[in-house]
């Protein structure tokens, strides 16, 4: 079985080959088997007409967070379906998103996901989803 060091330290080269994820900030904070935690510092450019971290950010944080809680598990996956559910607006300095499998299985995975907005020491939930994730075999064509 590989050590937590080990995990977060695949999660961290994965999340640096995606594009989208360095032009985001996101950073792999923690990874256990099972779990994942992610973070995304505000940036202007992410956010709507009124200043809040935008839905679609908040889609792909908890669908980031989501995937790589999976892959501690069973490798590669690619999602098959997501539901988001905004709490309240996603403001804040930093965004952690925190995902945890809910059941693994051969071909698809089930996760879910909290993610918090922090500002001023202070950490609020903002969001929560879940995903279902397809496991995609190794040499396969995603």
């Amino acid at each position: 079985m590989e050590q937590p060091d080990d995990v977060l330290a695949q999660l961290r080269a994965i999340n640096a080959t995606a594009a989208f994820n360095r032009w985001c900030g996101i950073e792999v904070v923690v990874a256990e088997p099972g779990s994942a935690t992610i973070a995304m510092p505000w940036r202007q450019e992410a956010g709507q007409y009124a200043g809040f971290l935008h839905a679609g950010l908040v889609g792909a944080l908890i669908d980031t967070a989501c995937g790589f809680a999976a892959a501690t598990l069973v490798g590669r996956v690619l999602a098959s379906h997501y539901s988001v559910n905004c709490l309240r607006p996603a403001v804040g300095e930093r965004f952690i998103a925190r995902a945890k499998v809910v059941k693994p299985g051969k071909t698809q995975v089930f996760t879910s996901c909290e993610l918090f907005a922090q500002a001023s020491g202070s950490e609020k939930l903002v969001a929560t989803g879940e995903t279902l994730l397809i496991v995609v075999a190794a040499g396969a064509d995603a």
